[in-house]
């Protein structure tokens, strides 16, 4: 009760800013149906408690099966189960994953069925696997980093000239939405399992990182894939038109229980029945721990329904509104200024955030502390919610013109930043881009996409997540850097490089 208490406190401090932020704007510049406005602060709360209970049972569940899971694998030292393994657990856990649900559903309805959601999580699922694969591979194989995702969006670079406009947004969102809530935990304590068998301490500390990285780019290149083969033409979208308030709050609330319900059944029981056939044929742990497993399993299947519940009923139509509403004023200052804070304040609701900077101030034993990797990727998804609103009004701004600069950057820093700030920044970039900002970000650009003139809510509405995505890697890789000089102004004992 005690850990679930701190939980709990933590989670207040995320959720509240954006809570007050809502409401301040409901009673200035976006006036709000008082429907939407009690449906927003039922879904507060339910983020509040699902997102505790949902960070509680990762840590009692999630966690420590991910980490047995890596450690198992490595001890085999035979590669082709290495690589059997990453393929298996990086399909199964992508296709449960409920971000990339959430994603996949609104490319679907804005497409008008065109871009159809199996296909779209089916593809993906297939890229992470085999990317997690060559993730495995290369913490066994001591390959760097750096030398991988330089390949890696090397090959990204050469498909998105073949790659049409509104696919290359898509694809960058669903490699930002993949990395998500379940996602993320798993592929981190994964990466930890199979690092910390290495007698090398530095080597395990940097080696704990990246994976995400390198899962995530799996997403870009089957998407980009897809369209290359399937030669779609060019396609346009529109915001679907919310429903009347023909249901009452209860009702639109009781009606996404069922749906959310079995997504993250469909999202857990793979995990669980790896986890049973493992603990048959190889773990066997104690009757105490695994019933500490199990009841993790079931804390991370209430938290997450609470948690998504909230998001989809109470977030996402307040998102749209408010975004829509802003957009419309004659002053456009307001949707910048707007984008900016919304950016700041929503990643400190992220769930996948949390759990990620909590396991890189545990692995450097707290030599990064947690509140500078917050406060950098705050600063980083700020400004890429901004130039997601910029690129709306100013029709001349095109994707690439973010994507291909911004990476080129990021890479390039890769090559002399410290290698533990590489596997971080690359793994922030991942995480930075979960439940909250493929719902209610995503929902506030779609909302101003649809309210400017000229503007496509297809090729504009989308592509924000993938700079989400993207602003962290260098920020944090920025944070390494004044880490280095640092240590080499102070004489820092400890070795980061």
């Amino acid at each position: 009760m005690k850990v679930l208490g701190s939980k709990l406190k933590e989670v207040l401090y995320a959720v509240l800013p954006i809570t007050v932020l809502v409401l301040i704007l409901n009673f200035t510049l976006a006036p709000l149906d008082s429907s939407l406005i009690i449906s927003f602060i039922i879904g507060a709360v339910l983020i509040i408690v699902g997102l505790s209970i949902f960070l509680f049972g990762v840590d009692i569940g999630i966690t420590p099966i991910g980490k047995t899971m890596g450690k198992t694998i490595a001890k085999t030292n035979k590669i082709w189960i290495v690589v059997a393994a990453g393929l298996l657990l990086g399909f199964v856990i992508s296709i449960a994953e409920p971000d990339l649900h959430i994603l996949a559903r609104q490319v679907e309805l804005v497409t008008s069925g065109l871009i159809s959601k199996t296909s779209i999580v089916l593809v993906v699922s297939i890229g992470i696997g085999t990317l997690i694969a060559l993730g495995l591979v290369r913490i066994v194989f001591n390959i760097p980093l750096f030398k991988v995702l330089s390949v890696l969006y090397f090959i990204i670079l050469v498909l998105a000239f073949f790659t049409s406009p509104e696919f290359l947004a898509i694809s960058f969102d669903a490699s930002g939405a993949t990395t998500g809530a379940l996602t993320v935990p798993f592929i981190l304590a994964l990466a930890l399992g199979i690092s910390t068998l290495k007698k090398d301490s530095k080597a395990s500390e940097k080696d704990s990182f990246g994976l995400v990285a390198i899962a995530s780019t799996g997403a870009i290149i089957a998407v980009m894939i897809m369209n290359i083969i399937a030669k779609t033409n060019e396609l346009s979208g529109s915001l679907e038109q919310h429903k009347s308030g023909s249901t009452s709050i209860l009702e639109h609330y009781l009606q996404e229980v069922p749906l959310i319900a079995q997504e993250i059944t469909l999202a857990l029981l793979p995990i669980l029945i790896i986890f049973l056939v493992f603990q048959k044929i190889s773990f066997k742990m104690s009757i105490k721990a695994v019933r500490k497993i199990m009841t993790g399993i079931l804390f991370t299947f209430i938290g997450l329904v609470l948690f998504l519940i909230g998001v989809n009923a109470g977030f996402m139509e307040v998102g749209t509104a408010i975004g829509h509403s802003i957009a419309s004023l004659d002053n456009k200052s307001y949707i910048v200024i707007i984008a900016f804070v919304l950016g700041v304040v929503t990643i400190l609701a992220e769930p996948a955030v949390h759990v990620l900077t909590h396991q890189i101030e545990d692995v450097t034993s707290g030599y990064v502390r947690r509140k500078i990797v917050m406060i950098s990727l705050c600063i980083g998804v700020g400004i890429a919610v901004t130039l997601s609103i910029l690129r709306i009004l100013i029709p001349d701004l095109h994707l690439w013109h973010y994507l291909l600069p911004g990476y080129i950057i990021a890479i390039a820093m890769t090559y002399f930043v410290p290698k533990l700030f590489v596997g971080i920044a690359f793994d922030s970039g991942g995480v930075a881009s979960g439940p909250m900002t493929a719902t209610f970000i995503l929902a506030f650009v779609q909302g101003a996409a649809e309210a400017i003139e000229g503007a496509n809510v297809l090729k504009d509405g989308f592509g924000m997540i993938a700079l989400v995505a993207l602003t962290p890697l260098i920020t944090l890789q920025v944070v390494g850097l004044v880490f280095k000089l640092k240590s080499r102004k102070g004489g820092e004992l400890r070795d980061v490089q």
